[in-house]
Order: C-alpha cells, then sequence, then structure tokens
C-alpha cells in the first residue's frame, strides 16, 4: 500500500457537505489503493489546520492562499462535473502517494 496521505475535508459548518465528500474521497482512495485518512473541518478552520495536513478538499469557493494542495470538490455534492472532479482527485491523491 501507498503511503498515507493525510486529507482535511472542509464545508461552511464541518458536517453536512463534508460527510458527503468524505465517503466520497474514502471511496475514491479504496478504488485506487490508496491510504488516505480524512478528517472534516469548517471553512474558517482550513488556514489554522492546513500544515497538519497533505491535501485539503472544500466543497465551497476558498480563495485564501494555502501552502498545502487544495481543490474545491463541490462537484461531489451537486453533481455537476462530477466525473471530472473525480478524476482530479484520484490524480492528486496518486500524485501525493508517491
Amino acid at each position: 500500500m501507498s503511503k498515507k496521505i493525510k486529507a482535511l475535508v472542509a464545508c461552511g459548518s464541518g458536517i453536512v457537505t463534508s460527510t458527503i465528500v468524505q465517503e466520497e474521497i474514502k471511496k475514491i482512495a479504496t478504488e485506487n489503493n490508496l491510504n488516505v485518512e480524512v478528517s472534516k473541518a469548517t471553512i474558517a478552520e482550513v488556514e489554522s489546520k492546513q500544515d497538519d495536513y497533505d491535501v485539503i478538499f472544500t466543497t465551497s469557493n476558498y480563495r485564501n492562499k494555502l501552502n498545502t494542495p487544495h481543490l474545491s470538490v463541490f462537484g461531489l455534492v451537486s453533481g455537476i462535473n462530477k466525473e471530472k472532479n473525480v478524476k482530479d482527485i484520484q490524480s492528486l491523491l496518486l500524485e501525493l502517494s508517491q
């Protein structure tokens, strides 16, 4: 198995849409035999928590500069461009697993 990737999923409340995305990311990780630990947070917590994670996924627009790789994953929630979002997540996780 690949090296462990620590992922943070953030949404407005840190509960609803982040839970949906958390499960989708776990599924993508399993399908690609990747070791991904997924935690949840609110959008407001992203900046202060970023250094503890390898990648950050947000369900809403996040425009602040981050040192940690970031990907907006609203498509997993809305269904709009979901396939592209899944491919982007897969590519990013595979890259980070090296």
